[in-house]
């Protein structure tokens, strides 16, 4: 491997969209990136688009990331843990049954909340996660500095971090991600066979269709390990959507447009106050939060803080050689801050907070 040896290492496996584009965006952090892919050819076009410095494992690397479908990536992370010393992450769309496998401080589950319609690292872009939201999963063996590396590296990438445990992060994702493509899937098998026997429908597909079926032009093959791994949540979500299209269905059959026109203006209200991310507030507050030197306790505060809808904007971690002790101090909205401090509180933490000028 080359490359300066002050710069900052990291190795990606599975070099196609998101893959290719973490190493295009750390790259452009100034970080040298080695990688491969199992598919013949793959990694070697990664390198000659400038995904990645060179193909292949550098084990002097300071982070891994695994970029593979998710029925290979707790095998993947089992053999980047055992090969070098450094941090290891995924951005698999399912977390629970990887993070339940993996039970190693250096490892933090990752899912970014990010992709294309484009397919393979041809699509893969630098600025592809800026903006996105990136979910983290530490659990109670992540070890801090871990954490912080890979949340650092995540943010340098443009994106905005929010914790989660496993669990939760799956069941949100079955609603708000792995439902819907099938649903667009659904729609769009449906329209393709009206059209052999209507034969204009698809050149009549209006933008609105075009819209809510971009995501089934998708990545196909990725999907069916992803329904394997989030069995449970996607089906308990699809239930809940038959169940309300079985509600509609019978709005419209009993002609009740009062019924239709309150799930509309619903639908709309919702619709247009959807948050689109975390926004640079105006004031910010510093906690300083005192805590025991052990696993578990930058993901117990962290999940906290999603719970409670708090963004943590910065993080910082400092240990005390006296005793087994620690100082973690975040950086919160003003506007938030009581909320996060009330929590912490109810927690058993003694937070102290300062304004930030």
């Amino acid at each position: 491997m080359t490359g300066d040896r002050s710069q900052r290492r990291a190795q990606i496996v599975g070099t196609g969209l998101i893959g290719g584009s973490v190493g295009l965006a750390l790259r452009g952090q100034g970080w040298y990136v080695t990688g491969f892919d199992s598919q013949s050819g793959v990694t070697a076009t990664a390198v000659e688009l400038g995904a990645i410095d060179a193909e292949g494992l550098d084990p002097a690397v300071e982070l891994t990331v695994i970029a593979t479908p998710v029925g290979s990536i707790p095998e993947l992370v089992r053999q980047a843990l055992a090969s070098s010393s450094g941090v290891v992450t995924d951005v698999g769309s399912t977390k629970r049954e990887i993070c339940s496998l993996i039970d190693d401080a250096r490892f933090v589950g990752g899912h970014p909340m990010a992709g294309s319609e484009q397919d393979g690292v041809a699509g893969a872009k630098a600025q592809l996660f800026e903006g996105a939201m990136w979910v983290l999963t530490p659990t109670p063996s992540t070890d801090e500095q871990a954490f912080a590396t890979v949340r650092a590296a995540v943010r340098s990438m443009g994106a905005e971090t929010i914790a989660l445990e496993p669990e939760v992060h799956d069941q949100m994702v079955a609603q708000v991600s792995h439902v819907p493509h099938l649903t667009a899937a659904t729609l769009m098998c449906l329209a393709d066979d009206s059209s052999v026997e209507h034969r204009a429908l698809l050149r009549l597909a209006a933008g609105g269709f075009r819209d809510m079926t971009r995501i089934s032009a998708g990545r196909a093959s990725i999907w069916p390990d992803i329904c394997v791994a989030n069995r449970e949540a996607i089906v308990g979500s699809l239930d809940r959507l038959i169940e309300a299209l079985t509600d509609v269905r019978s709005q419209v059959e009993a002609n009740d447009s009062a019924k239709l026109l309150e799930l509309l203006e619903r639908a709309r209200e919702a619709r247009i106050n959807l948050p689109t991310g975390f926004g640079v507030a105006e004031k910010m507050v510093e906690l300083t939060i005192p805590i025991p030197d052990r696993p578990g306790e930058i993901a117990a505060i962290a999940n906290l803080a999603a719970e409670l809808d708090v963004n943590i904007f910065d993080l910082g971690l400092s240990h005390s050689g006296e005793g087994r002790k620690g100082m973690m101090t975040v950086i919160v909205d003003a506007a938030l801050a009581e909320r996060l401090l009330g929590g912490l509180i109810a927690r058993g933490y003694r937070p102290r907070s300062r304004d930030l000028d």
